[in-house]
Parts: structure tokens; C-alpha cells; sequence
């Protein structure tokens, strides 16, 4: 680890342990804010006692990270425009990353303390629009082009029909068992209250089977967590070391010769690609003279390129790329500003690749193909360094330890009128669970928060009583006023942090 503060200044290295402090921080928030979801059910059924559902719970969170791989962590990076997470520069990297880490945690403690169950998924995508839109505005650069747009339409649909998937899967489930496993005493036993339980058959706990599914779908909720919440600060910390201290971290500088030649194929076959349908994508191949500029040897590693990715200069960027990848097997062969150069043409290439898939004349097999390719491309450039990846899953599992019980409260006793079955808890968690290991599989940062909190509202409409409004309404409001107030405090702190550097 000592090479991360290799060629930075004394007060630079100090700003960078300060940003790794903060998004440890963040993690460790996002631990014992969010793991009350995946704790509440387990608890208020009284499947275990708080103590062995928070520490089983933190486990399974840090399995979850250690596991869950790295596609969530850079949906959620590219949610920036290419051409801000090429271009910035040390000291605005620094900015961005404290304004946008600042204003999540701050949201997240606010939601927490009034044991509101807050995404904080939410929080951290509207910071990084708030950082966004400041900057297109800093720079009088076009506010469409300040994001991402379809990666962002992509994710705020997996967030709006995340909980709406939460909250018909676990109605659906509690009904199914009400319907069709009741048959017999020992059956209906399941749709009993823990209060019920004990008054009816003088026992604390629930029946074994049912009590062994309430355990291990907790478990799989704190995994699925661990695994699509975790990648995201996993995600932020790469940020801040490609931003900071580029020369140790724009690519991997553990690539083999083999992982650097699957790259190398991968822009062969994509140039290949592009001569071969020429015709077809005027919009992409043009061999004009280019936009894109040549490295520059002499430059110093931390001078900002002013690098623009041109999706119609594809061919040219692809024949840099080549002529830097061409006979190399090792990272450490070239200059930490020829580096720096590999990444963004590989990144502006794959971001141009995405975007020829999505054409409609590229036909479905062609989208297989480039999709691909894509993985291939960004092999040596979307990566995470192990020490990374560990010590957020210890972050985000030791918060998952501390502070769970306001928001689990919420969960457990205001959002229905009347107490958990343990039908209900295990509908909520099992629908959990399977949503947001998907969607981790997938790519697609969504919230636990949401998930389990609709999953709890679903199972209370259909078999409960139905819901206690107030608490229905304040957890609304929190998830409505979320990203607005998340895009303002990142936005407001990132132009303030502007003007004073």
C-alpha cells in the first residue's frame, strides 16, 4: 500500500487517507442504516435474539461484499459523464469526492436518527447528479451532457420498480401461504404472531422449519446487501485513487501479458467490427482528422489532458489504443501518462461500443457480440486491489453492529397496524433477498431500504390489517425528498469547495 502515496505531496497524500477516511465512513453508515431492514423481520419474529441476528447479519454483509463482484460498484461510477471522470483533475477529484461523500453521510445520519428508512442508494445517486449538474454549470458546459442519461434512466428504473417488485412478490407469497398452508394446525402455526405463539402454544420461538427459514433468508438479505451495497463504496474509492494518485491505480498493475492481450484482442476485433459495417454506422466510423489528442510524453503524470471522447472518431481512438497495448506485457513497460492514456481511450472506446449496441440497426446478435467485447475492454481498467474490497466489507459489516435499532423499530412495529407473522416476515425477506441478489448479478445498484421496506408494507396490506399511515407517510416523504435534498447538499458543497481552491 505504500506505493498509493508514490510522487504526491505531503498535504495531497493527507487529502487522500481523509477521502478513503470518508467513504469508509460512508459504508459504515450505509452498514447500521440499511442492515436494520435485513435484522428487523428476524428479530421481531423472535427467530433470534438482536445481539446474534446483528453479528450473523455483519457476517454475511462482509461475505456479501468479499463476493458480489465489481459490476454494481461502476454502474453507480458511470453514472458521471465520460468525459468528467477522464478529465478531472487531482485537486477537483478531491472536491467532487468529499461534497458527494459529505452530503450522503450527512442525509443518511438525518434519516437515521428520526429512524426514517432512507435509501441509501438514493442518497448517494442524487449526490453524484448534484455533482454533476455543478459542474456542467462551472464549466458552461450543456446540463444534458452533465450525466450520464441512459445509464442513469437504466438505474432510476431498477430503483422505482425495485420496491414495486418488493411490495406485490411478498403480497403475492403471504397470500399463496395463507391460501394453500393452512391446511392443517401445525401449518397455520406460520401465520401466527410471536404474542399469539406464546399465548396459544406458551413458546417464545417460532416453530423449527419456520424459524430455520426466517434465519437463513435474514442471512441472504445481509448478502445480497453486502454484495450490491458494498460495491459501491468499493466503486468511490477507485474514484479517489484514479483521480488522486493515477499512477498506481488507472489500470491494473497486476495485469498479466495474457490479460492485456485479451484487451488488445478485443479492440482488434471491435476495429474489425466497425470496417465491416462501415455503412451502417456513418455516426461512428469516421477518419477525419481526430479530436482526440496524442499523448503527450512529456507531460507530467498529474497535467489534466482536456480529453473529449468522440464516438465518431472510434477508429482513431481504437488505432491509439492498439499502437499503446501493441507487443506490451506489462503496465509498468509504459509511462504513468501513457497509462493515464490507455484508460481513457479503452473507457471512450467501450463507452462508444455501448452506445453502437443500442443503435436500432444493430441487430441482437450484434449486441451479444459487443457486450463481449466490452467486458473484454474494460478487463484491466474496471478492477479493484483485494485491501479495497476488504476494507469496505469490514466498514460496511462492523456498522452493520452498531446503531441498527431506530430504523429496525420502524420496520418492525410501525408499519403495520398489527404485529409480524412469521408468514409475513419470511415473504418480506425471501422477496428481498432473491430482488437484490438479481439485481447485484445484474449490474443494477438498487436499494435494500426500499426493497424490504415495500416487501414489509406488501405482506401487511394483503394478510396484516393493512398499514399505519403516519409511518407510511414519513417513510414516503423521506424516499420523495431524498434525492432532491441529496443533489442540493452535493451540489452546494462541490461549488463552494470551487470557489475556494
Amino acid at each position: 500500500m505504500l506505493h498509493l502515496f508514490t510522487g504526491l505531496e505531503f498535504h495531497t497524500g493527507l487529502m487522500l487517507v481523509l477521502a478513503l477516511i470518508f467513504v469508509l465512513v460512508y459504508e459504515a453508515i450505509n452498514g447500521f442504516h440499511d442492515t436494520a431492514n435485513a435484522v428487523a423481520t428476524v428479530i421481531y419474529t423472535r427467530a433470534l435474539r438482536s445481539q446474534l441476528a446483528v453479528g450473523m447479519s455483519g457476517i454475511f454483509n462482509f461475505l456479501g461484499v468479499l463476493l458480489g463482484g465489481l459490476s454494481v460498484a461502476y454502474a453507480i461510477v458511470h453514472l458521471l459523464p465520460v468525459d468528467l471522470l477522464l478529465n478531472v483533475s487531482s485537486t477537483h477529484g478531491l472536491a467532487m469526492m468529499f461534497s458527494m461523500l459529505l452530503a450522503a453521510i450527512i442525509w443518511n445520519l438525518g434519516t437515521w436518527y428520526f429512524g426514517l428508512p432512507a435509501s441509501s442508494s438514493h442518497t448517494l445517486i442524487g449526490a453524484i447528479i448534484g455533482i454533476g449538474l455543478t459542474n456542467a454549470m462551472v464549466t458552461d458546459s450543456s446540463v444534458l451532457d452533465a450525466l450520464n442519461i441512459p445509464k442513469l434512466i437504466e438505474i432510476f428504473l431498477s430503483l422505482i420498480i425495485s420496491p414495486l417488485v418488493g411490495l406485490v412478490l411478498a403480497g403475492a407469497l403471504v397470500f399463496v401461504l395463507r391460501r394453500y398452508w393452512s391446511g392443517t394446525p401445525k401449518r397455520r402455526r406460520i401465520h401466527l404472531t410471536p404474542a399469539e405463539r406464546e399465548k396459544k402454544d406458551g413458546k417464545r420461538k417460532p416453530p423449527f422449519w419456520t424459524r430455520t427459514a426466517l434465519i437463513l433468508s435474514a442471512a441472504g438479505v445481509s448478502f445480497a446487501h453486502g454484495a450490491n451495497d458494498g460495491q459501491k463504496g468499493i466503486g468511490l474509492i477507485m474514484l479517489v485513487l484514479i483521480g488522486v494518485a493515477p499512477a498506481g491505480f488507472v489500470v491494473n498493475m497486476n495485469s498479466t501479458g495474457y490479460d492485456i492481450a485479451r484487451t488488445r484482442d478485443a479492440v482488434g476485433n471491435l476495429q474489425q467490427f466497425y470496417l465491416q459495417h462501415q455503412a451502417a454506422l456513418p455516426q461512428v466510423v469516421n477518419t477525419e482528422p481526430p479530436a482526440i489528442p496524442a499523448p503527450d510524453v512529456n507531460a507530467l503524470p498529474s497535467t489534466p489532458a482536456g480529453f473529449h471522447c468522440d464516438s465518431s472518431r472510434a477508429l482513431i481512438a481504437i488505432t491509439r489504443a492498439m499502437a499503446l497495448l501493441d507487443n506490451l506485457q506489462s503496465y509498468d513497460k509504459i509511462t504513468p501518462f501513457e497509462r493515464s492514456h490507455v484508460r481513457r481511450l479503452l473507457m471512450c472506446i467501450a463507452d462508444t461500443a455501448d452506445r453502437t449496441a443500442k443503435l436500432p440497426q444493430t441487430t441482437s446478435e450484434d449486441k451479444r457480440f459487443l457486450s463481449n467485447l466490452r467486458k473484454d475492454l474494460l478487463a484491466t481498467v474496471e478492477y479493484a486491489p483485494l485491501w479495497i474490497i476488504i476494507a469496505v466489507a469490514l466498514a460496511l459489516s462492523l456498522g452493520t453492529m452498531i446503531g441498527w435499532r431506530r430504523v429496525a423499530t420502524t420496520i418492525g412495529e410501525k408499519i403495520g397496524k398489527k404485529g409480524m407473522t412469521y408468514a409475513q416476515g419470511l415473504s418480506a425477506q425471501m422477496t428481498a433477498a432473491v430482488s437484490i441478489g438479481a439485481a447485484s448479478y445484474t449490474g443494477m445498484p438498487v436499494s435494500t431500504t426500499h426493497v424490504l421496506s415495500s416487501a414489509v408494507a406488501g405482506t401487511m396490506l394483503v394478510d396484516g390489517g393493512g398499514v399505519q399511515s403516519k409511518t407510511v407517510q414519513n417513510i414516503l416523504l423521506a424516499w420523495v425528498l431524498t434525492l432532491p435534498v441529496a443533489i442540493v447538499l452535493s451540489g452546494g458543497l462541490y461549488w463552494l469547495a470551487l470557489r475556494l481552491i
